[in-house]
């Protein structure tokens, strides 16, 4: 099978272990074939990402939202699978199927990517787990799912890791906005990419963010006065930032780990001066 072929001699902390195959009688008397991977207790990505539109309404509707910095650990984890599978394995391998429904997240919500039945290999390789066969082209029509192929599978071109990084970028888009690339929202032009980047150029950032991600305080100035303020987690080399937004002023927390552990710094102050 596919990922059989794909996991074989391939090690990695952020890649589903598979753990054995096996071929049997389904109980309608139809043979099938499985592969039997390590249990990931957290479900997909995706299932966190959008919990009412995979119907689990009554089992997740009281689970609490991925953070922000645990969407930045899942991201690097991810990349971090990518960056093993494009530039360290013996034979470079294209996963083609990159998407949140196969980042999966273990106890500690770490993530693990799996799912190879679209690989393709560096040498020209390519397994078809649908037609369970080998063939030398290139390209096997459009590889991966709509919303996360490179355009350019599309057109005819040819496999590459480029398209496992556009791959990735939507997945980051998606964990920040909360909106799927196949949104009815996206038609006439209009896709995820073009939308976060118009909303980055036009300033309107905090307009398209999760509102899951948003964290909002009631905070006092100087003169005793309160202020309902949203703020969104941002991630600085050396401290974590709480910002409100790209405006001229805004009222920023920095928290910053000193040998008494975590302290909050408190400014109004701009943001591109953080």
């Amino acid at each position: 099978m596919a990922e059989c072929e794909a996991m074989r001699s391939i090690r990695h902390r952020n890649l589903v272990k598979m753990l054995t195959s096996c071929s049997s009688i389904d109980f309608k008397g139809n043979e099938f074939k499985a592969l039997v991977s390590e249990y990931m207790p957290n479900g997909s990505l995706e299932s966190w990402l959008h919990p009412l539109d995979n119907g689990e309404h009554l089992q997740r509707s009281a689970r609490r939202s991925l953070s922000f910095l645990e969407r930045l650990n899942v991201a690097t984890d991810v990349a971090s699978a990518l960056d093993y599978l494009h530039h360290h394995c013996q034979t470079q391998i294209v996963h083609c199927d990159l998407k949140p429904s196969n980042v999966l997240l273990d106890d500690d919500v770490n993530g693990h990517v799996g799912d190879f039945g679209l690989a393709k290999f560096h040498g020209g390789l390519i397994i078809n787990v649908e037609t369970e066969h080998h063939t030398s082209s290139t390209s096997v029509g459009i590889r991966g799912s709509v919303g996360y192929a490179a355009p350019e599978y599309g057109m005819g071109s040819d496999v590459s890791t480029g398209g496992d990084i556009y791959s990735y970028g939507i997945i980051i888009l998606e964990m920040i906005t909360g909106r799927r690339p196949t949104n009815i929202m996206f038609t006439d032009g209009l896709n995820l990419h073009t939308f976060a980047k118009t909303a980055l150029l036009s300033d309107r950032v905090m307009e398209i963010i999760d509102p899951a991600l948003l964290v909002n305080l009631r905070l006092e100035d100087g003169d005793g006065n309160i202020n309902d303020i949203q703020l969104i987690l941002i991630i600085r080399p050396s401290y974590m930032t709480l910002c409100q937004g790209s405006s001229t002023l805004a009222l920023c927390a920095q928290l910053k780990l000193s040998k008494n552990g975590w302290i909050w710094h408190m400014s109004s102050k701009s943001c591109n001066q953080l």
